[in-house]
């Protein structure tokens, strides 16, 4: 995963978006799909018609070239042995929480904090995000004899963080006018999403959950001089800004839950 969020507490309990956890389960559904697709397609070897049975069979599983056929995730340092994973998605909101079962050890001893009291989290207030963005994971290949993407115990396997600050600009809302999240000044980047909107003190204010594109109506078309010869720019301009889940959801979708956190 190139996404996440850090351990909620020592119970093995995370915070990621919803969208990111679907990715978890749609792991196991795609690899259910494959199995038998692969099962059936073994008996077609040799027949008569065997392109056109092969043709027929793809578009029995809706298989194509564009056609998500395998996906793998690797929780990369968060717990030690075979472990199970429980999600519980927020009905409403991107959200979702991931219990880690079955371990033998937490590779995690350092939790997040979240404020008691969030009503200073207002427009001006400087925040943090914190995700992977850029992956630099090399320890998979794709074996040839069984046809199937594995992990290995070879290449890189860490990837470097990246943070980016923005300012909180307005507030999300709901449709009873409730606070549901708020919007940042920066774009919250690929990979980020799930991750930490934190401040200067630790402390967490949100998650990055998306992206929204502003439309600036200052489009380009002119001609401009690069390297003395004359060439046509076009171009449309958009302001993009990250969106965040507020941290009273957050907060309150873990105490319905009975999931412990801490503030301070």
């Amino acid at each position: 995963m190139s996404s996440g969020y850090p351990f909620g507490n020592p119970d093995g309990w995370a915070l990621t978006c919803g969208h990111v956890a679907k990715q978890f389960a749609a792991e196991r559904v795609l690899g259910r799909n494959a199995n038998a697709f692969k099962n059936e397609l073994s008996s077609l070897y040799g027949t008569k018609k065997q392109k056109l049975l092969v043709k027929e069979l793809e578009k029995k599983y809706h298989y194509s070239k564009s056609a998500l056929f395998e996906l793998h995730n690797l929780f990369m340092n968060c717990v030690e042995g075979n472990s199970k994973i429980k999600i519980i998605n927020h009905k409403e909101v991107d959200v979702a929480l991931i219990k880690f079962e079955g371990y033998s050890r937490l590779l995690c001893d350092m939790f997040p904090v979240f404020p008691t009291d969030t009503s200073s989290l207002l427009p001006g207030k400087f925040l943090c995000r914190l995700g992977f963005p850029f992956p630099e994971f090399t320890n998979y290949e794709y074996d040839t004899d069984n046809d199937q993407i594995k992990w290995t115990d070879t290449g890189q396997r860490v990837t470097p963080r990246f943070p980016i600050e923005g300012m909180v600009t307005r507030f999300v809302l709901d449709a009873q006018g409730n606070h549901n999240g708020f919007e940042l000044s920066t774009p919250g980047l690929r990979g980020q999403s799930g991750g930490p909107a934190f401040d200067i003190d630790g402390k967490i204010w949100g998650m990055q959950c998306k992206t929204a594109h502003h439309d600036l109506n200052f489009d380009v078309d002119q001609n401009v001089i690069r390297q003395g010869t004359e060439k046509r720019v076009t171009d449309s301009a958009f302001l993009h800004t990250g969106l965040c889940v507020h941290i009273d959801i957050l907060k309150s979708f873990m105490t319905d839950n009975k999931v412990k956190f801490t503030e301070v």
